[in-house]
């Protein structure tokens, strides 16, 4: 492919994600709204339609919605006409995406998401005095989310056999989710963890439900058997998994700052010994060593303490082979989509094709 053909359908392929976003933010804020007006719940129950709003509130901070896009293109590999269930699946999505949020931020302790509070440190500000039943309302909150992303799949105007099926992976994904979560708390207890040990966390905490599972429920609601190309369908999902871990595990160490919305160094501070720990630790001197074990799990651990691990990385060449990693993911990745060619079409494809490499390029 050409520049100019790759720069063009770049650009279609952004138009499309574009298009995605605006429809799933008008889906999501009915979905709210309807909600609100017939959710079950005693009369007498403030905390209930508080427990919404804040879901609510979160769910519509979102970002570019690229579980949805894969839902969306998913259908589109079988056909361009509409399909029912698709909304419905991409709420489901969505919510499961705000259970993840909403847990994540309780385990991290963190007090912020998408530019706006936390889940739980909202409670905690509603709640000052009683912090159990902050954490209490805040797990909550969160478990409502994942019985309302099944919820609406029950509801759907699917037929039956197809919603059966959505529901049976969304709980599957959740499942996966959940192992990713443990392991990843897991990974932490490891000096040095091994590389197929963080690849498994990228797969069973993100992968699986991120990647996976709206590739499956794209081609369950336009009438594909998923099951008929699992094993496929799961290296792709792996593969974009990592890639998208890597990224995000470089940007936290080597990002922008200003660009990211948010200080640089959290990982090193919350002691995760990520892929960006793991090669900084692998590259290191017996010293320079010492210096980094001694900020990770550091909550109070500098900007210059960062700056400075940051500075021996790009000396050592970390920077440079993990995005080496990463065009190497993302190119067998691309590989793995163009065996789809002969049997789906064409310009879905060339969407899942260009999704990791569009991944790689976030980082510069």
């Amino acid at each position: 492919m050409t520049d100019t053909a790759a720069a063009v359908l770049a650009e279609q392929i952004r138009a499309r994600l574009a298009g995605y976003e605006r429809r799933f933010s008008a889906l999501s804020e009915q979905y709210f709204q309807d909600l609100a007006a017939a959710f079950d719940a005693p009369s007498f129950s403030r905390f209930t339609p508080d427990c919404l709003a804040l879901l609510r509130d979160l769910s519509l901070r979102g970002g570019k919605r690229m579980r949805v896009a894969l839902l969306f293109e998913a259908a589109r590999l079988v056909t361009a006409e509409p399909v029912a269930g698709l909304d419905d699946a991409a709420l489901s999505i969505e919510l499961l995406q705000t259970h993840g949020l909403v847990h994540d931020d309780i385990i991290d302790d963190s007090p912020t998401r998408r530019g706006g509070p936390s889940t739980y440190y909202a409670y905690r500000g509603r709640f000052p005095d009683r912090p159990q039943t902050a954490l209490g309302l805040a797990v909550l909150a969160g478990d409502l989310a994942l019985a309302l992303s099944l919820q609406v799949l029950l509801d759907s105007r699917a037929p039956l056999p197809v919603r059966q099926a959505m529901v049976e992976v969304q709980t599957r994904a959740a499942t996966a989710t959940f192992v990713g979560q443990i392991i990843d708390l897991e990974r932490d207890f490891t000096a040095y963890p091994d590389e197929e040990v963080l690849h498994d966390v990228a797969d069973y905490k993100t992968a699986r439900y991120s990647v996976l599972a709206p590739l499956q429920l794209g081609l369950l609601a336009a009438g594909v058997q998923p099951a008929r190309h699992d094993e496929e369908l799961r290296r792709y999902a792996r593969l974009v998994g990592i890639c998208g871990q890597l990224r995000d595990d470089y940007l936290d160490l080597f990002g922008d700052a200003g660009t990211m919305g948010k200080p640089t160094g959290t990982d090193i501070r919350e002691g995760r010994r990520n892929y960006t720990v793991r090669a900084v630790l692998a590259a290191a001197t017996d010293s320079e060593r010492a210096m980094v074990e001694s900020a990770l799990g550091d909550g109070a651990c500098t900007g210059e303490t960062i700056a400075a691990i940051r500075d021996l990385a790009h000396r050592h060449g970390v920077p440079e082979r993990m995005r080496a990693d990463m065009r190497r993911f993302a190119h067998a990745a691309a590989t793995e989509v163009a065996a789809w060619r002969p049997r789906w079409r064409e310009e879905a494809v060339a969407f899942f094709e260009y999704l990791p490499r569009w991944s790689v390029e976030r980082v510069r």
